[in-house]
């Protein structure tokens, strides 16, 4: 019997609905990685070039050698509009894996945003072009061209797991992977918090009740006995 490798580069893979992405990139990241179970963040190493940088949308996954950013080529051919490159660059911090040339012509194919566990270069002019690009660093230093990787497997960025087509959402907190079966989920729960969080920042700003409910609970489990109460 004859047996194959299944190929490195993976041409499709299924993305998340787009009206999905739509709701989910008006919630910060921090309500969706809350009501996800406070799971699926990257390490904050992890940021974007500039505050204001928001993504959402599908992660198309690159995994490269270290310093080396020939399969970043191979995926930007193959990314629909609206996707997000999401690259295991090793937290290699030897070489840019990404700079100007290459962000302009992700902005062209549509491509939502750029989140790499590695670095990247050219960064007053990514800030300038305003292009999402999310990296540990920068480096000045160009990448080599050679190296064999693989394109929509699931990949580690940032000490996270990430499969093609799970839901990216990013901001000035950092990024947030949802899984793609429980976006629509994650979403619903998301709605709620935000409602919740809203009539307690107006109680707080309103001088109404500062201490939050669960409170003396919490430190009750906890064993731990404040003199006089905290009434």
């Amino acid at each position: 019997m004859t047996y194959s490798a299944p190929p490195d580069v993976i041409h499709d893979f299924i993305r998340v609905d787009p009206s999905l992405v739509k709701a989910a990139s008006e919630f910060p990241a921090s309500i969706l990685a809350d009501v996800a179970g406070r799971r699926g963040t990257l390490s904050s190493r992890i940021a974007p070039l500039a505050p204001a940088m928001r993504i959402a949308g599908p992660a198309l996954t690159i995994e490269v050698r270290g310093g080396d950013n020939l399969m970043i080529h191979a995926a930007m051919a193959l990314a629909k509009p609206g996707d997000v490159l999401v690259i295991d660059g090793k937290g290699d911090e030897t070489a840019a894996l990404m700079g100007e040339i290459m962000i302009s012509a992700c902005m062209k194919i549509g491509i939502a945003g750029v989140v790499i566990d590695g670095s990247v270069r050219d960064t007053e002019a990514i800030r300038a072009l305003g292009f999402p690009t999310y990296a540990i660093g920068a480096n000045p230093n160009g990448p080599t061209k050679l190296a064999p990787g693989r394109v929509n497997w699931p990949v580690s960025v940032g000490g996270t797991s990430v499969s093609p087509g799970d839901l990216i959402v990013a901001d000035a907190d950092g990024v947030v992977v949802v899984e793609r079966s429980k976006v629509e989920a994650v979403l619903a729960l998301a709605a709620g918090k935000v409602a919740d969080e809203t009539v307690r920042l107006q109680q707080i700003r309103g001088g109404g009740q500062l201490r939050p409910s669960w409170l003396e609970g919490a430190l009750k489990k906890a064993g731990v006995v404040i003199e006089g109460g905290i009434a």
